[in-house]
């Protein structure tokens, strides 16, 4: 099963980023990906609310939304747009993935479940539920050659989630990111490769990276990792690009026989 990773630096000029993001999956379907996903905020990074809220769409006015469906049903592959900004009821905002199928239909959404507030130090501070709604749900799709568990960034930092899509059945979980450089130098690769070790799952990592347009700077290194925990596929840098692996599925079955940690949950009381 091949799979590519689309690495990019999306700017506030979101028919820019729409650009970018079709030349990079173009690149990997040319390559035999078939299945290809793109990191957190493909179509837009604006950290400036005002700014923000000035572009939002509701889903059923967003262009990109049936721009990257036309894109996947021409190119015949299964396309995770890691994450759109969205408009929601009450000006207020989502964060949330789609799964295109090879026909263009979209098979499943996903909104980020874990919102990054936080407080990096050096005057460098986020708080997403400021103006995002946070998803209650897991979702589980199937994908050709696989079932696949849909996450965002910071989610990665909550076992529970992944355990629960491992145990309900994924193989593949993607983790589409916009990682800051001091949380990705410190915690990005240590991150994913427990996620994989825990679920015994292949953790699909593409990311945003560089430095944006809106000032933010992003941490990239978009990596694939088996379900052994190894990595098998990385970018060693921050630039867009398309990061290529061939994923052995047998893989997940093995990892899970030689250590069964999904079967092993216990009720534990106190403390």
């Amino acid at each position: 099963m091949r799979v590519a990773l689309i690495q990019m630096r999306s700017g506030t000029d979101i028919a820019a980023n729409l650009a970018d993001a079709e030349r990079l999956i173009r690149e990997a379907a040319a390559q035999g990906a078939g299945f290809i996903a793109t990191p957190e905020t493909t179509h837009l990074v604006q950290k400036d609310a005002e700014k923000l809220f000035a572009v939002l769409k509701h889903p059923d006015d967003d262009p990109a939304l049936p721009f990257f469906a036309k894109l996947a049903k021409e190119l015949g592959i299964t396309l995770l747009i890691g994450s759109m900004a969205l408009r929601a009821p009450g000006n207020r905002a989502v964060n949330r993935s789609h799964l295109f199928g090879t026909d263009g239909q979209l098979v499943a959404t996903y909104d980020k479940a874990h919102m990054f507030d936080v407080g990096l130090g050096q005057g460098e501070t986020y708080s997403e539920s400021t103006n995002y709604d946070s998803g209650d749900r897991a979702v589980l799709a199937d994908i050709p050659g696989a079932k696949l568990g849909l996450t965002i960034c910071y989610d990665v930092r909550f076992a529970y989630l992944y355990r629960q899509l491992a145990q309900a059945g994924a193989q593949i979980i993607t983790v589409p990111s916009a990682f800051t450089r001091p949380t990705g130098k410190a915690h990005w690769e240590i991150l994913l490769r427990a996620r994989a070790i825990e679920t015994g799952c292949y953790i699909l990592a593409p990311a945003q990276g560089g430095l944006h347009e809106d000032g933010r700077k992003t941490w990239g290194h978009s990596m694939v990792i088996d379900p052994w925990g190894d990595i098998i596929a990385e970018l060693d840098h921050d630039h867009p690009d398309v990061l290529i692996a061939d994923l052995d599925m047998a893989k997940v079955e093995t990892a899970r026989t030689r250590i069964p940690s999904l079967q092993h949950d216990r009720e534990i009381s106190g403390p």
